[in-house]
């Protein structure tokens, strides 16, 4: 094994085709949070690692490390610097550009979490449609306990929901985002700034609707990694550090 790449997300996938065709040995590693995983080629490892000294004990195959885990993947995205710096693993991260420059996005309400977007929520309508993902539900079942909430996610919750709130079982791509949110009568939507296209049509229909948007930051990425946008930027990193491993050499 050469190289550890942290997926889930369409960009670790389409990563994942890039390294196969360049003949990159690589194993995938996914969290196992979703039941219904999108499966990237070649081999595919589920299931944490058991925290930092877990993914240290891991690494000792591993010659250069990937983290395209989600934007809100942030205890992953930590462990992963710190297993990385304790044992000189080279790592970079992929992730997509968030929503922060989109167009629309100046109008938008931001809030830095999930318990200030539910109670800004419940005071800016009665019928929110709630994308924010299933592990964060808890935080709006006080606040938003009497509204008429859609909830769309790809795996069932695990907690109880109000009897008035429907769930959506579901999962990109999204393509009829107007219809649905016209369709539930919705007055405000909800999600988090995980940037990229895949579900940017939810909030151009908002947009278009004349909703307000409730949008949860991201926080910062752990100091001092890479970041790139694109996967081939990531090849192109990832050939420069194996062919230094190749040659016994760290120097740039």
């Amino acid at each position: 094994m050469t190289v550890l790449l942290l997926g889930g997300t369409g960009e670790a996938r389409e990563l994942a085709v890039l390294l196969a065709d360049a003949g990159v040995a690589f194993v995938s590693s996914l969290a196992g949070r979703v039941a219904r995983h999108r499966l990237p080629v070649g081999e595919v490892r589920s299931g944490g690692f058991g925290g930092v000294d877990g993914l240290v004990e891991y690494l000792a195959g591993v010659e250069a490390v990937v983290d395209a885990t989600h934007p809100f993947a942030t205890g992953m995205s930590a462990n992963a610097a710190a297993a990385c710096a304790r044992t000189g693993t080279p790592l970079i991260r992929l992730e997509r550009p968030g929503w922060s420059a989109a167009p629309g996005a100046e109008g938008w309400h931001w809030v830095d979490g999930h318990d200030e977007a539910a109670v800004l929520t419940a005071g800016l309508g009665t019928r929110p449609f709630l994308t924010i993902g299933r592990q964060h539900l808890g935080s709006y079942v006080g606040p938003l306990a009497d509204a008429a909430a859609l909830v769309r996610v790809v795996d069932e919750p695990e907690i109880p929901l109000p009897d008035a709130w429907v769930v959506r079982l579901d999962r990109g791509p999204y393509e009829r985002e107007r219809e649905l949110m016209a369709g539930h009568r919705a007055d405000v939507l909800v999600t988090k700034d995980s940037g990229g296209t895949w579900t940017w049509p939810k909030m151009a229909a908002a947009g278009e609707l004349g909703l307000p948007v409730v949008v949860v930051r991201r926080t910062a990425a752990p100091a001092g990694v890479e970041t790139v946008p694109e996967p081939a930027e990531v090849l192109a990193w990832l050939g420069q550090h194996l062919d230094r491993a190749a040659a016994g050499t760290t120097e740039p």
